[in-house]
């Protein structure tokens, strides 16, 4: 039977203010703060806080035999450390209990990797070094923004050190083969792939608290039973941590299946193990080939929800079109400003879908329409052009 590799994205968005015209070359202020403080506080009560305490019990009542792995973005541990200190103690509690690994991704939860290598880099290693001031852990596994992914990006993950690389199970790259194994994107030598297995990952995300569900309710039995007739060698379950306890409430019953389901993954015969335990547990002796890239988002699973339209495209273009003169300045304010635009919720929101993934994106989305996203958006772009500009010309560059 296989083994069970649990991991959670935690992450939160720095969301724009309502910027108009009239702001722009005015005002350098552009972060919501009253609504992410809000989101966080909110979050924080329904999901961080109580879910950090309940897997740091289990952790330690199972004497470590149940483990799972986190993701923690440059931006949330910003917050948290700007509006809830409290609530990054308990992720750091909870890491050192010791049944925690912690993977590495960009730190402003960004597209980068699709336009810039150099800015790719950069971020990763933000990243590494904020997880290493906060937990005093080196991640070795990567994890991309949204697991986007493609052979380039395994490979590139490879030359920066990374020992795995997580990525989203999607059938037209697995052609009716299990996403229940390791695999090795070509071109590459040592790193290997581990796939989310979608169907009992989404069980959890999304299916849980639907009553008209064939499955509802899910019980953690159910939930094991299912896994032990799994083939391959870990089944992989990859879902953001606000599924427990905001995605999901906690009259849903989630909390007590997570409660109950590490002794049911133990009763069946199951164990747990970390990605990079399964690294170096299985041999990669299967090749993942995935030319065109994927994500996790929306039924296309690819690169729409971020880039489907026209303002989308146009928005992500003009924010990397500001890379060479940003970084040419080295101004921290400046460079990080810019790098909080890249964050692809901003243009997750900006998304016209229509139907179920239309739904999604309306359901996440702090503004009341994404062409209200755009504006905000490219008007603080505006700003951070004109700020950009005065820079430049003070330091006798522009």
């Amino acid at each position: 039977m296989p083994d069970v590799c649990l991991y959670f994205q935690v992450h939160q968005p720095n969301r724009l203010l309502p910027y108009d015209f009239f702001r722009i070359g005015e005002n350098a202020n552009y972060e919501d703060e009253a609504m992410n403080r809000e989101i966080l506080n909110k979050v924080a009560e329904k999901c961080y806080l109580p879910a950090n305490r309940m897997f740091k019990r289990l952790i330690e009542a199972n004497e470590g035999r149940f483990r799972i792995a986190l993701s923690i973005s440059g931006t949330v541990i910003e917050q948290m450390q700007l509006y809830r200190p409290d609530v990054l103690e308990s992720f750091q509690e909870l890491v050192a209990s010791g049944g925690v690994e912690l993977l590495a991704e960009t730190y402003y939860h960004s597209l980068a990797f699709v336009h810039s290598n150099k800015e790719f880099e950069r971020q990763v290693e933000l990243h590494l070094q904020k997880i290493e001031e906060v937990f005093s852990v080196r991640p070795r596994v990567f994890r991309n923004t949204e697991l986007i992914y493609n052979d380039a990006i395994a490979a590139k993950a490879e030359m920066m050190g990374f020992d795995g690389i997580i990525a989203e199970g999607v059938e037209r790259n697995l052609v009716g083969r299990s996403p229940n194994f390791l695999y090795r994107a070509p071109d590459t030598a040592k790193i290997k792939t581990l796939l989310r297995n979608i169907p009992l990952s989404d069980d959890l995300g999304f299916r849980f608290s639907d009553a008209a569900w064939p499955e509802y309710p899910l019980t953690s039995e159910k939930f094991a039973q299912w896994i032990t007739e799994c083939d391959g060698d870990v089944v992989n379950l990859f879902m953001d941590y606000e599924t427990i306890g905001e995605h999901h409430w906690d009259e849903t019953g989630i909390y007590k299946f997570w409660e109950s389901i590490p002794e049911a993954i133990t009763e069946a015969g199951l164990q747990w193990v970390t990605p990079t335990e399964a690294v170096e547990l299985y041999r990669a002796a299967r090749e993942y080939s995935c030319e065109l890239i994927t994500s996790w988002a929306d039924t296309e699973r690819d690169l729409s929800a971020w880039m489907g339209n026209v303002m989308q495209q146009e928005a992500i273009a003009k924010v990397h079109h500001l890379e060479n003169k940003v970084l040419s300045i080295n101004d921290a304010d400046l460079t990080d400003a810019w790098g909080k635009m890249q964050t692809s919720d901003h243009f997750y929101w900006m998304s016209t879908k229509s139907g179920t993934d239309g739904g999604v994106h309306q359901y996440f989305t702090p503004y009341p329409s994404a062409y209200d996203a755009y504006i905000y958006f490219m008007n603080v772009l505006a700003d951070l052009q004109i700020r950009l500009h005065r820079a430049l010309e003070e330091k006798g560059i522009a």
